[in-house]
């Protein structure tokens, strides 16, 4: 069962929180070395999220070029709006990554930063991407493995439990495995994958792994129950990393997945 988020406006500033982590940071400092925008291009961000990206997108292309950003989140699109207002090479409107309602072969590049993993229809949305693309354009998508994760706990038992409970919010909780084959069959040529790690040897409050630790809390605890997981434990496993983290104990690592691909 997929038991989605909803992106609201509360979420989405917790999003935003996130993306601003040193971690995140790193990652799209790696996204856009791997887009290469030139002045004058034309960019898709799929699942734009708060336009972090978007943002530093469009002053890369300049005023001649244009970013047109879309994501399924009302929140989303206003945070990204309100972000880029003064860049008028930058466009935001609601639309699903399966039916994108732009036209062909209209951008020089695409980028789709952890959206993917939420698509049920994968293969159409590969197809939309691969439409709106110019012939020799190119894209970067970057997505998560979870069963790469590495996460201490003082139960391990629970911790895989509980990251059991927190897969059911995705349509596929370990696309990177399969998202090379989806790709050439949407016609793209892969040119390579490289790894985007999220790593935290000790807790920093203002980090991905903090961040996603209150998100996991906050999904478990409106869908344990279908997960056999009683609130006690799901506390239990919350209070466990806080004290992980008092006796310098806390570790976690996440692999995430970026895939260079051309039309």
């Amino acid at each position: 069962m997929n038991a989605k988020i909803d992106f609201d406006a509360r979420t989405a500033k917790m999003v935003e929180a996130m993306y601003l982590t040193p971690d995140v940071v790193g990652q799209r400092v790696a996204i856009l070395a791997a887009l290469r925008l030139m002045p004058g291009e034309h960019l898709v961000d799929i699942g734009v999220g708060p336009g972090l990206l978007a943002e530093d997108a469009s002053r890369m292309v300049g005023e001649e070029g244009r970013v047109v950003g879309i994501d399924v989140s009302d929140a989303m699109i206003t945070m990204a709006r309100t972000r880029c207002a003064a860049l008028p090479q930058a466009e935001f409107f609601i639309a699903d990554a399966a039916k994108l309602e732009l036209p062909d072969a209209r951008f020089d590049a695409a980028v789709s930063t952890q959206v993917y993993e939420y698509v049920e229809e994968i293969a159409v949305a590969l197809k939309e991407l691969y439409r709106v693309i110019k012939p020799g354009g190119r894209a970067i998508i970057l997505d998560t493995d979870w069963d790469s994760i590495v996460w201490h706990a003082s139960d391990p038992a629970l911790m895989r439990r509980v990251l059991g409970c927190w897969d059911a919010h995705l349509a596929d909780p370990h696309l990177p495995a399969t998202l090379s084959s989806k790709l050439r069959r949407a016609g793209f040529q892969v040119q390579r994958v490289e790894i985007v790690p999220m790593m935290s040897v000790g807790y920093q409050p203002h980090s991905y792994a903090a961040g996603i630790m209150r998100g996991i809390l906050s999904f478990v605890r409106n869908n344990g129950a279908d997960h056999s997981l009683s609130s006690d434990e799901i506390q239990s496993w919350y209070d466990d990393q806080l004290r992980l983290a008092e006796k310098g104990d806390f570790f976690f690592s996440l692999n995430r997945y970026l895939f260079v691909v051309n039309k």
